[in-house]
């Protein structure tokens, strides 16, 4: 996905704006509400909210506590700080939320390299990929007991940063993704061992969804060349969901889903199958909302419970979704892109409330869905 890049000044703006707020290593405060909701209503990723999330994210991938660790014990010499067993992706509440967050980071130094969070960027990605961190990564991963450590989400996340890092095109970026590489030859590994040995699709709107995971590292598969891997995605991802029909999207959502069962396997499919093949497959998939274009945002009624607001997220990763499968249908699609743009505008303002549980996460979901918007 190409970045949507916005004029050097608007980046000059944010650069005096940012200074005159003080260093990154302060609270970060909330994105002002009327700032949020414009950025809502325009939906244009420009310096000064890319600096934003910036900072949210710069501030939670060194913030080791609160932390939930995805952690199996072998012993009592295994009880040790999130830290010292993930030195690379420790912050951010936990380990995928902090790959991630450096994905966020990775992006927006793409999109906007003259911000004035670049040097922190700069020297985060530097801190968190360097080879020391990343072999400590590679071993945890590796012990006998981690075979579904952050299966399959943490593994596509993860993915998605060495697909970022490769695109930059950018000396440094190109020794982060050196450097990374190890981790991610892991990952595919992995891959190659569990995907042909899961029967049957994960079909839920938290992390284990597998055609969100499918997505994510096929873009890893195309950007590094793997046709290995790109191959095994496809097959799988035709295997799992080639012969659904009329999906009962009505029944979404459920009350913490994040993603959409149903949009991201159309989004997969989008970008696995052939342009015809696609359009015809989707209109026996979703042939109600094609034809009425009716799906309403979540509602999230306490964006400081963890779980209720996932629905944030779910409002920004149906967008996602709806964003591809606009592009793929074309001029058909204006009305898909519409409806992706009512639930983008539903959440955006909402992604700093001020409350950790949604903020260390929702700004990637939002900077990766209007990544997808600035394909139409």
């Amino acid at each position: 996905m190409a970045p949507n890049v916005r004029p050097a000044r608007r980046e000059s703006r944010a650069r005096s704006s940012a200074s005159s707020r003080g260093g990154v290593n302060a609270n970060v405060r909330a994105m002002p509400f009327l700032l949020a909701v414009l950025f809502a209503m325009n939906l244009d990723l420009d310096a000064a909210a890319a600096g934003h999330f910036a900072r949210l994210a710069l501030k939670c991938v060194r913030q080791e506590y609160p932390n939930k660790l995805d952690h199996v014990m072998s012993g009592p010499e295994e009880v040790r700080s999130p830290r010292a067993l993930h030195p690379s992706f420790y912050g951010c509440y936990d380990w995928h939320s902090s790959v991630h967050g450096h994905w966020m980071l990775a992006r927006l130094l793409r999109m906007f390299p003259a911000m004035a969070e670049a040097k922190e960027i700069r020297a985060a990605l530097d801190e968190s990929l360097a080879s020391a961190n990343i072999a400590q990564e590679v071993k945890y991963f590796g012990q006998p007991n981690r075979k579904s450590f952050e299966r399959t989400y943490g593994w596509a996340w993860l993915l998605e940063l060495s697909a970022e890092l490769r695109s930059a095109h950018t000396p440094e970026a190109e020794k982060w993704a050196a450097q990374l590489q190890p981790l991610a030859d892991a990952v595919v590994a992995a891959l190659g061992v569990f995907l042909p040995r899961q029967t049957y699709a994960i079909r839920t709107g938290v992390h284990p969804n597998t055609a969100f995971s499918l997505r994510l590292s096929l873009d890893y598969a195309r950007a590094a060349k793997d046709e290995k891997l790109e191959a095994l995605i496809e097959e799988r991802a035709r295997t799992y969901f080639g012969k659904d029909r009329d999906v009962p999207i009505s029944w979404e959502p459920g009350g913490e889903d994040f993603l959409s069962p149903a949009l991201e396997e159309a989004a997969l499919m989008a970008h696995v199958l052939p342009a015809r093949e696609f359009r015809a497959w989707l209109q026996h998939f979703l042939p109600k909302l094609l034809a009425d274009g009716k799906l309403e945002p979540a509602v999230v009624s306490d964006r400081t419970d963890p779980k209720i607001v996932h629905l944030d997220g779910l409002n920004l990763s149906r967008a996602d979704t709806l964003y591809v499968l606009s592009q793929a249908l074309g001029k058909r699609g204006a009305m898909l892109f519409k409806l992706g743009d009512e639930h983008a505008q539903a959440s955006l303002p909402h992604i700093t409330s001020g409350s950790y549980e949604g903020e260390h996460w929702l700004a990637t979901f939002a900077v990766h869905m209007l990544a997808s918007r600035a394909q139409r």
